[in-house]
């Protein structure tokens, strides 16, 4: 989803309730920043408090990560399916299973936020896990392919393409 106000990716999401009624903002950084910023500055209404609850929550994320360190977690890759931290954050869905373990770090707070734990409690997937590994590592296989057949590097595709086709005979 992009942002009401310019082209870039809308990372803030504001519902105001006024007067029996709702409005949904889909913001950029920048414009939910400028927006929180005018909100809080406004009359006293419940809307402007909300506001200024949101700003609070705001400068709060702020100060915790930096741009910095935003633009540097956003760079951080899966090493499976190549989904960038970015990629999640904006899509809000991952590439793969193998993500949770490769932004454990980044989603313990989110997760322990959204779900009040960071540990699953329910039920299990009643496959083995070691057809779980061979499907994490035929998607990391043909990642590598389709890396060796961008760069016209045929003959290491040829021997992935090889591999892949044996472990989806074992299966």
């Amino acid at each position: 989803m992009r942002c009401q106000r310019c082209d870039k990716p809308a990372t803030f999401h504001i519902t105001e309730l006024a007067g029996g009624s709702h409005v949904e903002l889909h913001l950029c950084e920048d414009h939910a920043r400028e927006y929180l910023t005018e909100a809080s500055q406004g009359p006293a209404t419940a809307a402007s408090a909300a506001a200024a609850l949101a700003q609070h929550m705001f400068q709060a994320m702020a100060v915790s990560q930096t741009a910095e360190e935003l633009e540097r977690l956003d760079q951080k890759t899966c090493p499976v399916c190549g989904i960038s931290f970015y990629q999640f954050r904006t899509q809000g869905r991952f590439g793969c299973a193998h993500d949770y373990t490769a932004f454990r770090k980044e989603l313990e707070p989110l997760l322990a936020n959204i779900h009040g734990e960071i540990e699953h409690k329910g039920k299990r997937p009643t496959h083995s896990a070691k057809l779980s590994e061979k499907r994490t590592q035929l998607i990391r296989l043909r990642r590598e392919m389709q890396e060796a057949i961008e760069t016209e590097n045929y003959e290491r595709a040829g021997q992935l393409r090889d591999e892949i086709r044996r472990i989806e005979s074992a299966t």
